[in-house]
């Protein structure tokens, strides 16, 4: 089929039934993370589990930048050649014996996916662990056409039970501590009792048993995909579990699920996300699971498979420079486990499936930022722009460039009232040198704000939002202007070019 990516002048966005936007802003969820301590116990525990993994892998690599800026512009060819890779992954696919659907957007992906397993006459599916899933809210869509799908991943597993949301994009229940996953598990499977200790081998074990009789009773199965490869027509999931060894081969029908820029071009190319993704995923050198399969063969594996390629707001982040680099993403979440941010605000306060830095640009080049209310429009902010996230990522995004820009862009297009007048006030003062010269010479009335210990403790009316989270030193008596017009600064600077030396030397000796 021709495939068509949009055009320039209006690209779809992501449907209104993605996951990919909350109902709050992320100041007011962060709040709630911050406030939750076990949470961030957590999180501190578990990212810095991980960074420090990871750490351990990468330093045995001599030639890892080599490998960041293959894989980069491996995925920069993908954005440039995208329409005739993704035909050549359709041709692969068919001549396999495999059935290739396109989704616009989530409703769509959501009731070609329910057809076919409504096709089956099945009411149950079991899944592999999947972002593009999540994205789409196919659970929920499932859902209201009676069917149940059920979570075999361990972390989604736990997600699931707990009526909970995923937090993290490789350990969705990051968030949850043994405990908790203790009390989770004897609430909602009947095969154990209070004997249950909080050991992950018990946990661990608990879980396989609730899970097996499902794998083998399943008749339908969806996936995700890591990559899919135009040149065969393969489709990829790397996992450590083997939920999805059992969900690929033991279904009569299997469905798999891919955003359209998860293509890669050649088979060789797998050489070198095989090395970037474990590594900065998991800190391990190659995940235990690696699976691949392109069709159907008589009497192995399932009997039909079908992908479904997901728009869903891609083409319309493609259309910006920033944003095609954004759609690099190859879901390894290092990003998130660098971000003081996410450590401390958690997964949840980002409002959508892609949380964390990755999160915070993905988000908003897919869904569009539509007023100054929207939600997805205070993501670009959720950041202090440290640059770990550019330091860290497998493909070498450049997150902060793209928070940067989409700050820029939010304040063009839905220009904040108060702001916009500050900022109006403060070029008009800066562009004239004598408002400036006054400006300066009443900063000293700051100081009946200050309190004995030089610090301003609460500004006045919205400034106290600064105030109330950072020490503000009290203004000096004079301004740097106002003082060097003084005859002190005057007899200084004398003697200073009398003894040949600047200003801030000679100051330096007398001080001496």
């Amino acid at each position: 089929m021709s495939v068509s990516l949009g055009t320039p002048t209006m690209p779809p966005r992501a449907s209104d039934l993605s996951n990919l936007r909350g109902d709050r802003s992320f100041p007011k969820n962060a709040h709630d993370g911050l406030n939750n301590v076990t949470q961030r116990r957590n999180l501190t525990k578990a990212t810095t589990t991980i960074r420090n993994k990871r750490q351990a892998v990468i330093d045995e690599i001599d030639d890892w930048e080599a490998l960041r800026e293959a894989g980069s512009t491996t995925k920069r060819h993908v954005m440039a050649h995208l329409p005739e890779l993704l035909e050549q992954f359709e041709a692969q696919v068919t001549a396999r014996g495999g059935h290739v659907h396109w989704a616009r957007d989530a409703v769509e992906a959501g009731k070609i996916i329910t057809e076919l397993v409504q096709a089956t006459g099945e009411k149950r599916v079991v899944k592999i662990k999947s972002m593009a899933t999540q994205e789409i809210a196919l659970n929920e869509q499932l859902e209201e056409a009676g069917i149940f799908a059920q979570e075999t991943d361990l972390a989604e597993l736990i997600v699931q039970l707990g009526e909970d949301k995923p937090s993290h994009i490789l350990v969705p229940a990051i968030h949850r501590n043994r405990a908790e996953i203790r009390r989770i598990f004897l609430n909602k499977m009947d095969h154990i009792d209070e004997s249950i200790t909080s050991e992950p081998a018990e946990l661990a074990e608990a879980a396989r048993v609730y899970l097996r009789q499902q794998f083998m009773e399943a008749k339908v199965a969806i996936s995700g995909a890591n990559f899919g490869i135009a040149e065969t027509g393969h489709v990829t999931i790397v996992e450590s579990e083997g939920n999805g060894r059992m969900c690929l081969t033991l279904p009569e029908t299997l469905i798999s699920v891919m955003g359209i820029e998860k293509i890669l071009p050649t088979f060789r190319d797998y050489e070198t996300f095989l090395q970037l993704l474990p590594r900065s995923s998991t800190g391990e050198r190659m995940n235990p699971y690696t699976s691949l399969w392109s069709g159907v063969t008589e009497g192995d594996g399932p009997k039909n498979f079908h992908v479904v390629l997901v728009d869903n707001g891609r083409t319309a982040a493609m259309a910006d420079e920033l944003g095609r680099e954004a759609l690099k993403c190859i879901r390894c979440s290092a990003c998130l486990n660098v971000c003081p941010v996410y450590e401390r605000a958690g997964g949840h306060a980002y409002g959508s499936t892609y949380p964390g830095p990755i999160g915070a640009i993905l988000t908003p080049q897919l869904t569009g930022i539509d007023d100054s209310h929207d939600p997805n429009g205070y993501l670009p902010y959720a950041s202090s722009l440290c640059g770990r996230c550019n330091e860290v990522c497998p493909v070498k995004i450049p997150i902060v460039e793209n928070l940067i820009e989409l700050r820029h862009k939010k304040v063009s297009a839905h220009k904040p009232k108060i702001e916009a007048g500050l900022m109006g006030a403060m070029k008009l003062t800066w562009g004239s040198a004598a408002l400036w010269n006054t400006a300066t010479r009443l900063v000293f009335m700051g100081r009946v704000l200050g309190g004995f210990d030089g610090k301003i403790t609460h500004l006045p009316s919205f400034l106290s939002g600064w105030t109330n989270i950072r020490d503000t030193a009290v203004p000096a008596k004079k301004s740097f202007r106002q003082w060097f017009e003084s005859p002190e600064a005057q007899a200084l600077l004398a003697e200073a070019r009398e003894q040949g030396l600047p200003l801030n030397k000679l100051s330096e000796q007398k001080e001496k």
